[in-house]
């Protein structure tokens, strides 16, 4: 857990976890509307996809989206894990009711790693279409499906981390009245 723990302390301050939280909700009300327009994004399709699926939609993202998405996935859907990341990592390593359970920041982390694997995989199938392989589907969903239980996994813990810690505060008051 040493290796990390710097960047676990800095997540955790105060300005780092307001500065991540704003970020994570303007990529996801701002910054991907914007950009996304009409495309239904690979990444964003909680129950995966198929090699059909993909060929589908990258027909109708038509060459100019093909190149938007090609160019939003390895940039902008880059930045955003790093936003959420650190805003769930910030959270649990802070909040955490006891320093065993700081650990829990290590789950985004590794969904973080996940999802950075996915947006390389959809990257490539966007450049190198129309010759995308099965198996290059295959991982590229993978990807997706794992990304998807990892920041699940890391929103539930943090809102967990939250509420035990709002109510060890409350708890905290009442007794000193």
């Amino acid at each position: 857990m040493k290796q990390l723990t710097p960047y676990f302390e800095f997540v955790s301050r105060t300005p780092v976890l307001i500065f991540s939280f704003v970020m994570t909700w303007a990529f996801l009300n701002v910054i991907f509307p914007q950009f996304a327009g009409d495309l239904a994004s690979l990444d964003v399709r909680t129950d995966g996809y198929d090699y059909a699926e993909v060929v589908a939609a990258m027909e109708g993202y038509g060459e100019a989206g093909r190149r938007i998405y090609a160019w939003v996935s390895p940039t902008l859907d880059t930045l955003f894990p790093l936003a959420y990341v650190s805003l769930y990592a910030g959270v649990l390593y802070r909040f955490a009711p006891n320093d065993r359970l700081r650990a829990l920041a290590y789950v985004p982390v590794i969904g973080g790693f996940v999802d950075l694997a996915e947006n390389m995989q959809i990257t490539a199938m966007l450049v190198q279409y129309p010759d995308i392989s099965m198996a290059q589907v295959d991982w590229a969903n993978r990807f997706t499906l794992t990304k998807f239980i990892f920041t699940r996994l890391s929103l539930l813990m943090a809102a967990i981390v939250l509420v035990l810690a709002a109510l060890q505060a409350a708890h905290k008051r009442w007794k000193a009245r």
